[in-house]
């Protein structure tokens, strides 16, 4: 049986709905809202995390409607019926992909519902064990970017495993400093994103420069033009993909074959598709790690009970919330972390 077929048929009943906004800041500098849908049946309540970015979209969803999914239904019915609605009526949301984050929300708490109903966990659905689930520390390095909270946070746990965004500025020194650390596992070249705070346009310096000081890191999001084409081409078993990455097309379309995915479950949209995208990934040699969007309710605990589940060794971007806190001080959670409260779809702590 696959990841799927484990969850497809469990029976889930909806009486009602209720969002609840979660607002927070953030050690990267900006004011994190997100929504938390909570569906409830049969005396059971499921929750999700609508992790859209925009602000204007989550006010405009709270005056919004229930979506009208009460009812009976298994989570392959429900997923279909989501797949029909329209869950940003009221307005259109900012950025189209939006609408695969508002229905993972609606889908990852369906699931959440139906395994409480069932009296049951994912782990035991899916007959897979809880490992310990490695992660990284995704931060950005400041303006002008230095390696200080690095060398803060290692401090520390000189353990900790991190995820940076390597950008033009970048200087040969602080390059040495962060190769120095040997704690980088990840390197985001933000080369795919288009009209946001975070692109970094193709710079085949830079990628030159990343791909020979970290030869053991994963790169992600490299773009590929006529000027990195043939660098990126040459190192694809280093490579993986994030921002590109809504569903098991777009990875095939990919221009390589890389050697890495970034699993992010709200680019999916439903379960179908992010569990079809795992499981072909496994099957042709592509090493998953999860993904977070500083989730701030259940969603971030749901990210680390997948990459549990489903890719515990990868540099997991799911560290926990503290890391994202500029509020929060030492001691910090430790890599990696065990999954020892799950119910349902989701952590209890």
């Amino acid at each position: 049986m696959d990841l799927y077929e484990a969850v497809a048929d469990l029976p889930v009943t909806i009486e009602n709905e209720r969002r609840t906004r979660h607002r927070a800041d953030t050690t990267s500098g900006f004011e994190r809202v997100t929504t938390e849908i909570a569906l409830s049946g049969r005396g059971e309540t499921g929750r999700g995390e609508d992790v859209t970015y925009e602000t204007a979209d989550h006010e405009a969803f709270a005056d919004a409607p229930a979506v009208g999914i009460e009812g009976e239904w298994t989570v392959d019915s429900l997923s279909d019926r989501l797949a029909e609605i329209d869950l940003f009526e009221t307005k259109p949301p900012e950025r189209e992909g939006f609408r695969a984050y508002r229905r993972w929300a609606y889908e990852s708490a369906a699931l959440d519902l139906a395994l409480r109903q069932a009296d049951a966990d994912l782990a035991s659905v899916l007959d897979r064990a809880l490992d310990p689930a490695r992660f990284v520390v995704s931060t950005r390095l400041g303006d002008p970017p230095s390696a200080d909270r690095v060398a803060r946070l290692l401090e520390t746990d000189p353990d900790l495993e991190f995820k940076l965004d390597p950008t033009p500025d970048w200087t040969a020194d602080l390059v040495e400093t962060l190769v120095e650390t040997d704690a980088v596992r990840v390197l985001d070249l933000k080369g795919w994103y288009e009209g946001t705070d975070v692109d970094v346009p193709a710079d085949p310096e830079l990628y030159d420069r990343v791909l020979e000081a970290f030869p053991a890191a994963v790169v992600e999001d490299a773009a590929f033009t006529d000027d990195t084409h043939d660098r990126l081409a040459g190192a694809a078993e280093r490579l993986s993909f994030d921002y590109p990455v809504t569903d098991l097309e777009s990875l095939r379309s990919l221009p390589v074959d890389p050697g890495w995915c970034n699993v992010k479950p709200s680019r999916f949209g439903s379960i179908r598709s992010l569990f079809e995208t795992v499981e072909y990934c496994r099957g042709n040699g592509i090493r998953c790690y999860g993904g977070g969007q500083f989730e701030l309710g259940v969603g971030r605990g749901q990210i680390q009970v997948l990459a549990s589940l489903l890719y515990p060794d990868g540099p997991n971007d799911v560290a926990p919330r503290a890391f994202n806190d500029p509020d929060a001080s030492p001691p910090y959670p430790t890599s990696p972390i065990a999954i020892d409260d799950l119910e349902g779809f989701r952590r209890q702590r």
